[in-house]
């Protein structure tokens, strides 16, 4: 908990120092915009004091800070939004298409790998593992056009663009889901490899248990810890870093809102975008670790002593 509060805090001095660091004059920016010319010099230091920027760095951050804590991550420059309402109109489509890739890497990525590893060496191993690999190298938005060019302009079973259908949901789904897929069946692979050699899977299967109870109940569970860390690590990934994905579909979630801004120079927007996915993956790794006690005792043993 205490590594969770500080790495909340170094990534909002992180998203802070970025903003700063950003070529422009916000100020000069805002006017721009709003005037739709040069704004002269008086008008400028007279936003820049509005917005608080005439005072100290270390002031402007704690102030970003007390009013991002209470929700509050400022105002866009070209949108007139708050960038908190205009994240709240998003995450909810983006965490749909980041479920269901979640879902559908986990169904295609470890019976993948427990294929694999039960018939270890075999055709079937050797076709796993190269698909895995060719997954895990390829680029999301090589996958995206590959899946377009063939299920939406080919066989035309689903739609290319848009939001609103359960079709619309499937090929940007299945293009975020074949990298996390891959990287999980890699990975489920090896470690029920490790936990097939152990002592207590021979003393399962000299009592007579089933090979469907001996890979479930023994091998699967006791491989789960570091197949459960990739799994959090891959939600984390496909909640804040869908952005190719969602504009190549033109999904209207927060990718593409950040494509948007990253493109119109908005700084505030990609502020709270970069906070907000920081934040995910520092949320997600914390319940990773809770999950862990939950899943082996040895770990809530050692707790407690």
């Amino acid at each position: 908990m205490a590594w969770l509060l500080v790495s909340l805090v170094t990534l909002s001095m992180i998203t802070f120092g970025l903003g700063v660091l950003a070529p422009g004059d916000p100020a000069e920016v805002v006017l721009e915009h709003r005037l739709n010319q040069p704004p002269p010099k008086e008008q400028v230091d007279a936003q820049r004091r509005l917005m608080g920027l005439d005072r100290p760095l270390p002031a402007q951050y704690l102030r970003w800070l007390s009013k991002a804590a209470q929700g509050d991550l400022g105002n866009s420059w070209l949108r007139g939004l708050r960038v908190s309402d205009a994240l709240r109109e998003r995450i909810p489509r983006t965490a749909a298409l980041a479920a269901v890739a979640a879902a559908i890497s986990v169904l295609i990525g470890v019976p993948v790998g427990m294929l694999a590893a039960v018939r270890r060496n075999s055709l079937a191993d050797h076709v796993c593992r190269i698909a895995a690999l060719v997954g895990a190298s390829v680029p999301s938005y090589f996958t995206a056009y590959v899946l377009i060019l063939v299920f939406a302009v080919g066989f035309r079973a689903f739609p290319v663009f848009g939001f609103g259908s359960v079709a619309n949901l499937v090929l940007p789904a299945v293009t975020l889901a074949l990298g996390p897929a891959a990287v999980l069946a890699r990975l489920t692979r090896s470690t029920v490899l490790e936990v097939l050699g152990e002592d207590y899977i021979r003393t399962a299967r000299a009592k007579g248990a089933r090979q469907s109870t001996v890979l479930a109940a023994h091998a699967l569970r006791n491989s789960l810890i570091p197949i459960l860390t990739v799994i959090g690590l891959s939600l984390g990934h496909l909640l804040g870093g869908s952005l190719i994905v969602e504009y190549v579909f033109a999904w209207p979630g927060m990718g593409e809102l950040a494509i948007s801004a990253i493109q119109a120079r908005d700084y505030p927007l990609i502020q709270g975008f970069v906070l907000f996915a920081g934040a995910v993956y520092v949320v997600v790794n914390f319940s990773v670790d809770l999950g862990y006690a939950w899943l082996d005792p040895r770990i809530r043993v050692g707790g407690r002593r």
